[in-house]
């Protein structure tokens, strides 16, 4: 994924929308620390000259974008940002001076090493390969060849541009799996970043860490990213005996001291538990830790050992791992900056998050999303631009011929019996009592239109939100408030129904003058009906999808990946470079 544009130096205000990202109550927000000094320490002699032959297999090599020695030899997606970087240097060596790597080159080195702790693959910036290649310059090897020094600096150029531009945004290019979100505002001009904040600098870890989103959220994955990491050596991963029936407090289970052992690696059970090591009886503190762990999960937490819960428990802490690895690409894609606080969904959490103009959260709720199969809600930013009280409902065509039609021609009256009624093009009613045949060929036509009257049984039920977009997709009320106290909630069309939406709707209204609680519930059960209220500053509204959330207090919760978007991400990563851009 190329990148392109000036490296941004300081993160500004609009940045604490870390905070307003996938991130669960009781963060603070203190202004980010601002990029640090650019200062360099110069590198002994000037970058290393090259004999016209050389130079010559040099430019041809960046032309063709191939480079047989990396792991991943096709950079053709870097080709025009390599040569850029050359030509400013006259196809001399920048890593290389006086026939060694320099010290910058070798901090380079290092931060790739560790690029597993970002949630990368210290392979895909080939680790195993820079000893060999520094064991054929100075000082390991008295006369080193051109050929060698100039491999070793293209494949560094090479390597670390592919890492500054995969952890700043992403490997994978979002719009790839039609996400709406742009990253093309958030590009550095590589060229320039690396030959003036990086190739001289005298700490090169501490300009590349820089790079990373700011986020709080996102630094906590990568805190619990390590601690998972560690936790996969030291636990063996051997599954739990499975279950006949469902194991509940009190009852005997073989498996009770490896499941004692793994909640405690989790931290489900505490260390000083008194869970006796050669008793097979389930019951006091294990199911506590049960209870927690499928808490995590977003399970029910009724303690008892089901064939779901079993299931979780055994999957491996590697790919727990590879969640978060996946839940870290996607905090590359999000915005940096919004000129208001913003609202966030997340999709697998089934839950939403507003923000204040401190982005502290000032208001959650559990949500309704679009069906698994069949109507995902869409991935996507924009602005929420308008309220609408007791609206109608106009009922989708996709929803009418699959949902309806069928109904209508057996029984004609079905529309006025459900609180339906037809209009055409213009909203207009032109139909009353039961369908003719000649309205329902034309509602078969999509001449005619259904829409449902407003009230408290309207399928969007007294408000809904608009934030105008190209999936048609908005947030509203709902009469069927049972659903959301279910540990999975996906039901709808496609449109996020609201647990409490009249919290919401005073909520985004409180820059509105005189919408108070009151003149809320006012319109939302009055006689106005469609009552639309522009609001006075349109609010930033993200969907967004991760599978992995690491709350204030470090506690890591863990999520279906309910859409298959985590499946569709790893499969386009393991492919290897160049991604789609």
């Amino acid at each position: 994924m190329r990148e392109s544009r000036p490296f941004m130096r300081a993160c500004t205000m609009p940045l604490l929308i870390a905070l307003a990202l996938l991130v669960v109550q009781g963060d603070s927000c203190a202004n980010p620390s601002p990029a640090q000094s650019t200062s360099t320490a110069q590198s002994a002699g000037p970058p290393q000259q090259l004999t016209p032959d050389t130079q010559a297999w040099l430019r041809s090599t960046i032309q063709t974008g191939n480079l047989a020695d990396l792991r991943w030899p096709d950079f053709s997606d870097y080709t025009k940002l390599v040569q850029e970087f050359y030509e400013s240097y006259g196809y001399a060596l920048p890593w290389v001076r006086g026939m060694q790597a320099t010290p910058q080159a070798q901090q380079v080195i290092a931060v790739l090493f560790q690029a597993d702790q970002k949630g990368l693959n210290t392979e895909d910036y080939d680790a195993s390969r820079w000893a060999d290649r520094l064991a054929k310059l100075k000082p390991a090897t008295a006369q080193p060849s051109e050929a060698d020094a100039a491999r070793l600096d293209l494949a560094l150029t090479v390597c670390v541009m592919r890492y500054i531009s995969d952890l700043h945004i992403g490997k994978v290019n979002p719009k790839h799996f039609e996400f709406g979100f742009d990253i093309q505002a958030k590009k550095y001009d590589l060229p320039q970043f690396l030959k003036e904040d990086v190739v001289d600098a005298a700490n090169v870890a501490n300009i590349l860490v820089q790079v990373e989103p700011p986020y709080p959220g996102y630094r906590r994955t990568i805190q619990a990213l390590d601690t998972y990491l560690a936790l996969a050596k030291k636990y063996d991963g051997k599954p739990l005996p499975p279950v006949t029936k469902t194991v509940a407090s009190g009852d005997s289970y073989a498996g009770v001291p490896q499941l004692a052992v793994l909640l405690r690696l989790l931290g489900d059970l505490p260390a000083n538990a008194d869970v006796p090591p050669d008793s097979n009886v389930y019951q006091g503190p294990l199911v506590d830790a049960v209870r927690s762990f499928q808490n995590r999960h977003g399970r029910q937490p009724d303690g008892r050992i089901s064939t779901q819960t079993l299931a979780d428990l055994n999957v491996p802490l590697t790919t727990r791992v590879r969640q978060m690895q996946l839940t870290l690409e996607r905090w590359r894609w999000l915005p940096l900056s919004y000129n208001a606080a913003p609202i966030v969904v997340n999709i697998p959490e089934f839950r939403l998050r507003a923000y204040d103009e401190n982005f502290r959260i000032g208001l959650e709720m559990n949500v309704v999303v679009g069906k698994a199969y069949d109507h995902s809600t869409p991935v996507f930013e924009d602005s929420m631009a308008y309220v609408v009280f007791r609206p109608y409902w106009n009922v989708p065509y996709s929803i009418a011929k699959s949902e309806m039609f069928s109904k209508i021609a057996r029984a004609p009256d079905y529309l006025t019996t459900k609180g339906f009624e037809v209009v055409n093009s213009r909203q207009q009613p032109i139909a009353s009592g039961p369908i003719s045949s000649d309205d329902l060929a034309q509602l078969r036509a999509g001449k005619l239109f259904i829409r449902q009257l407003p009230g408290p049984k309207n399928s969007l039920g007294l408000v809904k939100f608009i934030f105008p977009n190209d999936y048609s997709v908005y947030m509203h009320d709902s009469p069927e408030q049972q659903l959301f106290s279910r540990s999975r909630r996906d039901f709808s069309h496609g449109c996020i129904r609201l647990e409490r939406p009249a919290d919401l709707a005073v909520w985004v209204l409180r820059n509105n003058p005189g919408w108070s609680a009151e003149k809320v519930r006012v319109a939302m059960t009055g006689n106005t009906n469609n009552q639309q209220v522009n609001l006075t500053r349109p609010v930033p509204v993200l969907i967004v999808y991760a599978t992995v959330i690491v709350g204030a207090d470090g506690t890591v919760r863990f999520y279906d990946d309910i859409y298959g978007h985590d499946a569709a991400l790893e499969k386009v990563l393991d492919k290897g470079y160049p991604y789609p851009g």
